[in-house]
């Protein structure tokens, strides 16, 4: 297999199960980040990540590390905490500010460039980018970020000044996604944090087809209007099935 160089002047991306196995889930390189590009690569189940300065790749991981809502984990540490309810967690108040806020992690590197953020604020401007604020006081302290497929969220970033507060953000987006009738919400590549908070692997055919069903879902607008979080449930709500 080789890596696909996308045409300036086409949007169509190979099938993502032409991905290299090493590096994990690289498919295509090139192109650029317009809404209508990253559109189509998120419907497909591709995401961006690369260095600035360089040419932009194009990746499709398998297995591919998902949350389901439901199964959100809240260790006895973490219910403690929150019972203390110590943050004011909002919904699209400041996307900019968030996006800026996670390209600041030095330990995570400084993929988020400019380019970057200004790719994605035009996605949230064009409604379909989204972020989670949390605040203590009127001091943002963490939130997190990403892009709506319908009732599928796929998460790009999240960010943490003081402790919990990403936690916070993603558990208290999980309730109020699954209120509105959200199902899952797209992780990428499974790490320790997103796995002690409840996300797992699954083979990427399968995360496809539950892209591909899952998109077609309509979510009320409500649920992407500027608002007040509410404050997490310390017992997340059983799973049905």
């Amino acid at each position: 297999m080789r890596i696909v160089k996308l045409s300036s002047h086409s949007l169509a991306f190979p099938s993502p199960e032409a991905a290299l196995r090493d590096p994990n889930g690289l498919l295509a390189i090139g192109g650029d980040l317009s809404a209508p590009r990253l559109l189509a690569a998120y419907q497909r189940g591709i995401f961006p990540w690369y260095s600035p300065g360089e040419a932009i790749l194009w990746w499709s991981p398998d297995p591919r590390a998902v949350l389901f809502p439901d199964e959100r984990h809240l260790s006895r540490s973490f219910k403690r905490f929150l019972r203390g309810n110590p943050f004011r967690i909002t919904l699209n108040h400041n996307f900019s500010a968030v996006i800026a806020a996670c390209a600041e992690r030095p330990l995570e590197g400084t993929w988020i460039g400019p380019e970057v953020q200004r790719a994605y604020l035009q996605l949230h401007q064009l409604g379909h980018a989204h972020s989670v604020e949390v605040w203590q006081g009127e001091q943002l302290v963490g939130g997190m970020y990403g892009v709506a497929q319908g009732a599928l969220f796929c998460g790009e970033s999240m960010f943490s000044r003081t402790d919990n507060a990403s936690k916070c953000a993603l558990m208290a987006f999980c309730q109020h996604f699954s209120a509105f009738g959200g199902e899952l919400i797209d992780c990428q590549v499974l790490n320790a944090h997103t796995s002690r908070l409840g996300a797992r692997e699954i083979p990427r055919r399968q995360f496809l087809q539950q892209l591909s069903y899952l998109q077609r879902r309509t979510l009320a607008s409500e649920c992407w209007m500027p608002q007040a979080l509410p404050p997490q449930q310390v017992e997340p709500p059983s799973p049905t099935n």
